[in-house]
């Protein structure tokens, strides 16, 4: 019997099978313990990445380049519309924003290609950003980071938090042991990590609140096998 892998009609599959992984199907990680480690690297590369850069748009971006995620490596912001959350004090605190001064809510998914590295709640402080951005920000899926680009923005990070981790508990007591490749692959969640920062103009002075859910659709990458989300 010849092998399909050879022929016109394998290598189409093959690639086929490929450009479906690259779509954004979600990437299925072999579970013995150098791929949890490897994801465990990707998941604080990223998040180094992030928390040095004024930018979390443009890292992402870079990300989705970098891994050859989608032949557009640029990032959307795909408004979730018909959602308020109203600025806690604590944020009004941190944006030296009084009661009376108006506050905006703004939720987007954060997509390269078909996957969506990011889900982020951002609230903005309209009366210190340029006409121009905030018609950006209401009527367009422009990223944050690019509408307020002018502003010549940097990020302090407030808090950061892993909501999972490759490697199980206890996993130090086990290192060392013999690891199988046949493992139960890791039961990846949608959310993985989350940072929250304030956001500031290049003069010093707070214009808005960002918290950045992570999602598992960063590790999409290359040509593991695919699965059903």
């Amino acid at each position: 019997m010849r092998d399909s892998k050879k022929t016109p009609i394998g290598l189409a599959l093959a690639c086929l099978f490929l450009g479906q992984a690259a779509a954004g199907e979600h990437r299925l990680w072999p579970g013995g313990f150098v791929s949890r480690v490897e994801l465990l690297a990707l998941m604080q590369t990223l998040n180094a990445n992030l928390l040095a850069s004024t930018s979390a748009t443009a890292t992402l971006e870079q990300w989705c380049a970098d891994h050859h995620m989608a032949p557009d490596p640029h990032i959307v912001a795909r408004r979730v519309d018909n959602e308020e959350k109203a600025p806690s004090d604590e944020t009004r605190t941190r944006l030296k924003a009084g009661s009376g001064e108006p506050i905006k809510y703004r939720r987007v998914q954060l997509a390269c290609g078909d996957h969506v590295l990011s889900e982020a709640d951002n609230w903005y402080v309209p009366s210190r950003l340029p006409e121009d951005a905030n018609r950006a920000l209401e009527t367009t899926d422009t990223p944050f980071g690019k509408a307020v680009r002018s502003l010549q923005p940097y990020r302090r990070t407030i808090a950061t938090k892993a909501l999972w981790s490759p490697l199980p508990r206890g996993w130090e007591l086990e290192a060392g042991q013999s690891q199988t490749s046949s493992a139960t692959p890791p039961a990846i969640p949608r959310s993985i990590f989350e940072i929250r920062a304030i956001l500031l103009s290049g003069a010093g002075e707070a214009f808005s609140e960002v918290h950045e859910t992570y999602t598992n659709e960063i590790f999409d990458f290359g040509a593991g096998q695919p699965v059903e989300r």
